[in-house]
């Protein structure tokens, strides 16, 4: 990173590069504190962030309400440092229950849910969110949906936990029945085929063909919220279910079925998704911090987003990542191309 004058507090790594409002940015450099005594000042452009932890050589501070992608300077009172860029995530739709990953359609609309408590009957069940960012309400009296699919003509399917049915949904919002007797039928995703699955988070992830003929594709451990799936390369299906364990897996199932362990600890893993490089995001903890954490093909982890209670996330055709937090939608632009969900 750019060095400044001598004396001059020095930002050698910002990790993650990237958070939303509340999350926690850790600093490394030199010269962060006047004379290792004095309390800087962190700044994102012109507002102050929250102060967690402070040394000369690392800084962890929370990132204020607010704040939009830009700089980031520490100012010890004697100089300031250069300043670094972080990308900090926008708010674009509030007032939801998502419990899983959005889903965003190839118009750019994104699919989220109003899940409520189990049994819980609420006024809209999914709403959808337009180019123009207005959200509207598209499906009512869909008792506790979860997860979120779209098939290559542009249907939604949505799971019921409560029912354990799916329903597919027109684009004029239109809903029916496509299979029932999914047991606690939490998360959903389509394979090449078109072939759709469903995370039973009692045990079971079901495989639905195109003609609706059901069979049980794998089973694990149960979860205690709920199974996400997502497909990733040549096949096979990743698939996370929080447990009261601390250091959860992230499961690789292959198309005959055979499961295994792809990566071992994360902390609460929810929703997941690929980008177009075969990297796998997972909403989730690493060694106690909360966000986004990338897992290379090689199984390398690292933390590339920094926020608390985000639940779900999906790529946009705009390299945007859409983060669902348990009541809002949250747009942050990365530059990565995500791994289309239906080659």
């Amino acid at each position: 990173m750019e060095k400044g004058a001598p004396g001059k507090p020095q930002i050698e790594r910002v990790a993650p590069r990237a958070a939303i409002a509340g999350g926690e940015i850790a600093i490394r450099g030199t010269g962060l504190t006047e004379n290792g005594n004095r309390r800087p000042v962190v700044r994102f452009g012109d507002q102050l962030g929250s102060l967690l932890l402070c040394s000369p050589n690392q800084i962890v501070v929370k990132v204020p309400d607010g704040v939009v992608s830009g700089d980031i300077t520490v100012d010890t009172g004697a100089a300031v440092s250069p300043p670094v860029s972080v990308k900090v995530g926008t708010t674009i739709a509030d007032n939801l229950h998502p419990v899983g990953n959005p889903a965003v359609d190839s118009a750019g609309n994104i699919y989220s849910t109003f899940s409520g408590s189990r049994g819980q009957k609420v006024p809209v069940s999914v709403y959808k969110i337009d180019p123009a960012r207005k959200m509207r309400p598209l499906i009512s009296d869909l008792m506790n949906a979860t997860g979120l699919a779209l098939d290559r003509e542009g249907m939604l399917y949505v799971s019921s936990r409560m029912e354990g049915t799916i329903y597919r949904v027109t684009p004029d919002a239109e809903r029916s029945v496509y299979a029932e007797g999914m047991g606690v039928a939490t998360g959903i995703a389509f394979d090449h085929e078109e072939n759709l699955y469903v995370g039973d988070r009692t045990g079971t992830i079901f495989k639905i063909d195109r003609k609706r003929e059901i069979f049980v594709f794998a089973t694990l451990e149960p979860s205690v919220a709920a199974y996400h799936l997502a497909f990733g390369p040549k096949g096979n299906l990743y698939v996370t279910g929080p447990t009261t364990s601390s250091f959860d897996h992230v499961f690789r199932i292959t198309p005959s079925g055979h499961v295994t362990s792809f990566y071992r600890g994360v902390g609460r893993p929810q929703g997941l998704a690929f980008d177009a490089e075969g990297n796998l995001y997972v909403a989730s903890s690493l060694g106690g911090r909360r966000g986004i954490v990338r897992v290379t093909p090689n199984a390398g982890a690292e933390l590339v987003v920094s926020g608390n209670g985000i639940v779900g996330l999906a790529f946009t055709r705009q390299r945007a990542l859409i983060l669902a937090t348990s009541q809002s939608l949250i747009e942050l632009y990365m530059g990565i191309e995500g791994r289309p969900l239906i080659q």
